[in-house]
């Protein structure tokens, strides 16, 4: 039985073929920059996978403070130009292709998901909760990460690839004025995916027993 067998369980539409356990999983989800506009799945089913990733990652206090807005199509492209366009007022014009570059490769991708917090939950929580108001934003951003890296993981296991970038906060204001995203919606990360047309790199592992240490 496959990872996302076991993991979606009878959410898991009953046609999908699984094709990787979780350490697999796990170990093959990389950075991948080399990405194409071709798909691999249904856009159905990459809802599916997103829609099952915001259920059902923690959150402190159980605050589901999580917010998605997945962009395909032109709205993808929308995101990186407006990305670029914006770099260019900051980056020198002679140092600038480098940056474009990037803007490139992230364009090239099938989609982008953008994480976001709203901050209207966390406010909430550290009113109700004043003993701990300094930790919920700090909890915050540690449960947008496990969001990062479910999605991140899962789209792996569909077959595509992906990254993650932060753009923001210089694209904050341009994102949610184009996409009538609300004003408390903190925005995290963007990660642009698509099929993997180059492999990652090697990726160099320093030693386990200086980063582990075990008491039996």
């Amino acid at each position: 039985m496959g990872f996302f067998t076991k993991l979606f369980g009878e959410e898991q539409p009953k046609t999908t073929e699984l094709k990787k356990d979780f350490y697999e999983a796990v170990q093959q989800r990389r950075s991948i920059y080399g990405i194409s506009k071709e798909n691999v799945v249904s856009d159905e089913r990459i809802q599916e996978v997103v829609d099952f990733a915001v259920k059902h990652t923690p959150s402190a206090f159980n605050s589901q403070s999580a917010r998605v807005v997945v962009l395909l199509g032109q709205h993808h492209d929308k995101l990186w130009d407006l990305t670029t366009e914006t770099l260019r007022t900051i980056v020198p014009a002679d140092n600038f292709a480098p940056t474009q570059e990037k803007m490139t490769a992230f364009g090239n991708g099938y989609g982008t998901v953008l994480f976001f917090e709203d901050q209207r939950v966390v406010d909430g929580l550290q009113e109700q909760f004043p003993a701990y108001q300094e930790n919920f934003p700090i909890w915050s951003q540690q449960s947008s990460g496990m969001l990062q890296y479910v999605i991140w993981t899962a789209l792996e296991v569909e077959g595509f690839g992906a990254t993650l970038q932060h753009y923001n906060p210089i694209i904050d204001d341009e994102v949610k004025a184009e996409w009538g995203i609300a004003f408390e919606w903190k925005l995290i990360a963007q990660m642009p995916f698509g099929k993997p047309v180059a492999p990652a790199g090697e990726k160099p592992f320093s030693a386990l027993e200086d980063r582990v240490k075990y008491f039996k």
